[in-house]
């Protein structure tokens, strides 16, 4: 049976436009991030890894890693290995409590591998590779986690509506570049929040983390198909930029605390400035070294 690649629609993806702009979607066009993070994953992920006696540390753990930290909006099981393997041994909750953290270093190799798509398809597909039982079942448990986060998240994550100046940009870009959604989170979730505010007609395409990581995502949708200078990243992490640069792309970034602010620049300065071939340089170093300055490199326990 041939295999399916479930990054084709990207690959397929040809322009109708000279212009490109790939949007992230929780915390950049949705104030989404906090919500998932906080109330799905970080209780889910307490209770599927049994970190119950340090509830308190990972909910800190996560809340630095997830939204304060350079690793902002890394995907999912990124940021579980950083909790667990890194932040929550060295947290003084912990080494005050004497809870040993588990380690899963079955899980941490998947999680590590460069060929390792981070989506619950590539979970199921190394848990039919793995023929180690222990790997099976640390697959298994982080497996479990996911999908128990994604049914908290369907349940609960709703009616949040995108940021103010999100719609109106996206009706100015549609009109002279073509729009996908570049995204970490998962495909299933991206559709439903796009549509159910009525502005998935916007884009072409919505990519999860099941068509692969952002670079990846941005590489394949743009790849020989646009000039460097004619495309362009929005987002609201470290993780955005750096895709945006491994693609030679120009960056915008949406501040975080400050989000409706940069989305009214962008709608009544920055596109244009894109557009016109005028963004690129001091413009964009000046906005860029605005948002470097809004994370941590340490956690607060360290400060």
């Amino acid at each position: 049976m041939t295999k399916i690649d479930p990054a084709q629609p990207l690959k397929d993806h040809q322009p109708r436009h000279r212009f490109f702009v790939g949007i992230d979607s929780d915390g950049c066009a949705f104030e989404t991030m906090a919500a998932k993070q906080q109330s799905c994953f970080c209780p889910e992920m307490t209770v599927s890894f049994g970190l119950q006696p340090v509830a308190q540390a990972v909910r800190e753990c996560i809340d630095f890693a997830a939204l304060y930290s350079r690793t902002r909006g890394a995907n999912r099981h990124q940021t579980a290995r950083s909790v667990i393997a890194e932040l929550l041994p060295a947290h003084p909750m912990v080494k005050r409590s004497g809870f040993e953290i588990p380690h899963f270093p079955h899980y941490f190799q998947w999680v590590d591998d460069p060929n390792s798509v981070l989506s619950n398809a590539g979970l199921l597909e190394a848990i039919d590779l793995a023929t180690d039982p222990a790997a099976r079942r640390e697959l298994e448990m982080a497996l479990q986690w996911s999908r128990r986060a994604d049914r908290v998240i369907d349940d609960m994550v709703k009616t949040i509506p995108p940021f103010p100046y999100v719609r109106a940009s996206l009706e100015k870009i549609a009109a002279q570049a073509d729009i996908a959604v570049i995204s970490s989170a998962s495909q299933k979730a991206l559709e439903r929040e796009w549509a159910e505010h009525q502005i998935a007609q916007y884009v072409t395409i919505i990519a999860g983390q099941e068509m692969g990581n952002k670079t990846d995502q941005l590489r394949h949708a743009t790849e020989g198909k646009y000039e460097k200078t004619h495309v362009l990243m929005i987002g609201d992490t470290p993780g955005d930029m750096q895709a945006a640069r491994a693609n030679e792309a120009m960056f915008y970034p949406i501040h975080p605390g400050h989000e409706s602010e940069s989305w009214k620049r962008f709608h009544d300065d920055a596109f244009d400035r894109f557009i016109q071939g005028k963004y690129a340089g001091a413009y964009e170093a000046r906005w860029i070294a605005e948002f470097d300055r809004v994370f941590f490199d340490s956690p607060p326990w360290q400060r």
